[in-house]
């Protein structure tokens, strides 16, 4: 490892081994991503929260699925707490 970092300073410049690359794996802007991001803001009006099935009729809007029950909301939630 070091003689790898050691390499690219001499190669590419001596701050260059300190920053990160992209690392490859799964895309940051899933649908899953986005329905947890609307979990996490204000619930709609005439409600105080988000419900498990407020979340699943919203699931339909952001195209996560054609249909989602509430089931699979929480289990989608309780996976990324």
């Amino acid at each position: 490892m070091v003689a790898k970092t050691r390499q690219r300073c001499v190669k590419k410049g001596r701050n260059r081994p300190v920053k990160d690359h992209p690392r490859p794996g799964k895309a940051q802007n899933s649908p899953q991503a986005h329905l947890i991001a609307v979990a996490c803001s204000d619930a709609p009006d005439g409600h105080n929260h988000w419900t498990l099935r407020l979340l699943a009729n919203k699931s339909s809007g952001i195209k996560l699925a054609d249909s989602c029950s509430y089931e699979t909301i929480r289990q989608l939630l309780k996976k990324h707490a």
